[in-house]
Formats: C-alpha cells, sequence, structure tokens
C-alpha cells in the first residue's frame, strides 16, 4: 500500500488508521479530478476567462454558477472575490490536512525505529503513549559513548557490560602482577636459621639462607658446611639428609616461604620461627600459649632409621599441612 514505509512494523490500530487516512487521501484526489475535467469541457464557451491553474479553474465554475443571469458590477465582482476566498480557504485546509497527515506518517516511521533501537529497555512503551509535547522531543540525542536511549535512572549494573569486565579485568591483572612482585621480593629476603646436626648430641650452627629457598637447597648448604668436620657428612648424599622442626620431618620440597605465609604449626612450636628463643615470662599464665622456638635438627636418614623408637626420634612424624596442632607439647606422642 503506498504511503506505509517498506518493512513497517505496528499495531493494528496503526494499520486501520493508516488506510483510513489514504482511502480519504484517494477521494479527495478523485474529486478534485472530477472537478478539473467539468472546467476543462467549459474551456471552449464563451464567457469569462479560463484560468491555467486548477483553483482558477475551479473558481471559474463555481463563479459561473453564482451569476446564473442579469447582475449588478458591484454583485458581479462582490461574487467573484467571496467566490475566490472561499475556494482558497478550502484548498488550504486541504493542503493542511495533507501535510498533518504526512507528518502524522513521518512520526509513526520514527517511532518505530526508536522502538527497534530500544527494544532491550522496559520503557520502550513510552513512545506509544507519550503526548504531544513528548512528540516534539524525537529528536536523537548524544549520550555518553554515544549510547541511544539510556535511561539514568534505570539500574543495570547486572546487564552484561563489555567495557566495565575490561576495565575490571585490567585492574585484577594490575594487582596479581604487583602482588606477584611483593611475592617474589619477600622469598628473596635473607633468613638466618639456627639449626643441630644430630648424631645423638647437638652440633649447634648457624646458616643464611633466603625465605624463597626449599629444604632440599638448604640442606645441601648445611652439607657443604658440615663436610669438613664430619666424615660421615661428606659421604653421604642431600636425599639422605633429614631437617627436623618441632618435633616433624618437612619433606624437601617444602620451603621456608610456606611455612612462614601459612604460619604453620608443629608438635612442640612454630614452623615460622627459626631462630631459637624462650618464652621469658615472669608470670605463667596456662591461657596464653608459651612463645618458644627450638633449633631445627639435621640428621641422616639411617640415624633416623636406626633410633625413630628412642626419644626424642619418638615424637617425630612426617610434616603434613593438612594436620592442625592445636596446643604444643614437648612430651608424649
Amino acid at each position: 500500500m503506498s504511503g506505509m514505509g517498506d518493512g513497517y512494523v505496528g499495531t493494528a490500530q496503526d494499520a486501520v488508521r493508516i488506510r483510513r487516512l489514504e482511502k480519504q487521501r484517494e477521494a479527495e484526489r478523485r474529486k478534485i479530478q472530477e472537478l478539473k475535467a467539468k472546467t476543462a469541457s467549459a474551456k471552449g464557451q464563451p464567457g469569462l476567462l479560463q484560468f491555467g491553474s486548477s483553483t482558477s479553474e475551479i473558481l471559474e465554475t463555481a463563479f459561473k454558477k453564482e451569476t446564473v443571469g442579469l447582475v449588478t458590477r458591484e454583485e458581479y465582482v462582490e461574487k467573484r472575490v467571496n467566490i475566490r476566498n472561499k475556494i482558497e480557504e478550502e484548498e488550504k485546509e486541504k493542503l493542511q490536512k495533507l501535510q498533518q497527515e504526512e507528518e502524522e506518517l513521518q512520526l509513526q516511521k520514527r517511532r518505530k525505529r526508536k522502538i527497534r533501537g530500544n527494544s532491550r529497555l522496559s520503557f520502550s512503551d513510552d513512545f506509544e503513549n507519550g503526548s504531544d509535547e513528548d512528540d516534539e522531543n524525537l529528536e536523537p540525542k548524544k549520550l555518553g559513548r554515544g549510547k541511544l536511549g539510556k535511561d539514568p535512572t534505570v539500574e543495570t549494573s547486572f546487564l552484561p557490560d563489555s567495557e566495565r569486565e575490561a576495565e575490571e579485568q585490567a585492574e585484577r591483572e594490575r594487582l596479581k602482577r604487583q602482588w606477584l612482585r611483593e611475592q617474589e621480593q619477600i622469598r628473596n629476603e635473607p633468613l638466618e636459621i639456627t639449626y643441630s646436626y644430630w648424631d645423638g648430641a647437638g652440633h649447634r650452627r648457624v646458616m643464611q639462607a633466603r625465605k624463597g629457598d626449599t629444604i632440599g637447597e638448604f640442606l645441601r648448604a648445611v652439607q657443604q658446611q658440615l663436610a669438613p668436620e664430619f666424615r660421615e657428612i661428606r659421604t653421604t648424599s642431600v636425599e639422605n639428609l633429614l631437617y627436623v622442626k618441632e618435633d616433624l620431618i618437612i619433606p624437601h620440597q617444602h620451603s621456608f616461604y610456606e611455612l612462614i605465609v601459612n604460619k604453620a604449626r608443629g608438635k612442640s612450636g612454630p614452623l615460622f620461627h627459626f631462630d631459637v628463643h624462650e618464652d621469658v615470662r615472669t608470670i605463667a599464665d596456662a591461657t596464653i600459649e608459651k612463645d618458644e622456638s627450638h633449633a631445627g635438627k639435621v640428621v641422616e636418614r639411617h640415624w633416623y632409621e636406626k633410633n625413630k623408637h628412642i626419644f626424642p626420634a619418638s615424637r617425630w612424624e612426617i610434616y603434613d599441612p593438612t594436620k592442625k596442632w592445636e596446643r604444643y607439647t614437648i612430651h608424649g606422642d
């Protein structure tokens, strides 16, 4: 149907209204054509001048009907002026009506485009129920970041937003890199470790290491430190050395950093202190845990297997990060 935009999608009421307007315009066009045809047939007859435009032809026809018979000059001029004014007013009203209908059709098209562009928003029905004042403000408005039709009062934080997600991901990556740099600095910090080489008696030594060193790396450095004094250490391997801290045998793959960060606990004291200190409180308080740290022991594996039924080796067991020691003890199992 002419007058309707290609692909127009509207309500059934809109479609009926548009068809009614099209029929009205078609009827008016036929009426004008009929008037033109009637006046064209009278062009060859004598009388008043024939006008070239359709408005002049309609005026001439109407004037002839009004001046049948003899009339005075004044009546002749008055009737002609009145008829001209009347026809011009009717033509003007018709033109205004056609323009108004055309504007309404264009308005419907603009509403359709806006509703399509904002179909995902909950306030799209406002375009169909708006007042005349709203129609005057249907021109596109430039909003933030080129997005059209957003209502700033609507909560949209729960909706997907690729820009916001990209910014949040970038911030997470930055914080992760910063945390990794800080942890690497901690791993490289120096750590002084007091230990005893245990062969039935204690031979206390002090070793400089890093917090990020593993127990295996620490025992390799211990072997090099003790080799000049103890022949059995020179002939053994690092795998045959054990590090015992607070009655727990720490496997070689664990690092001092892990014990410190997790604030690991042993059977007889903390695993994250590697110096030696005693609780020096003058007043005992059973409700407060003792703050003591004992020197770790370095022993050969075959010595442990031979003496594990004898104290203190009888208290030793393998360190398990998932096992928690609620209180410290220095005797018993």
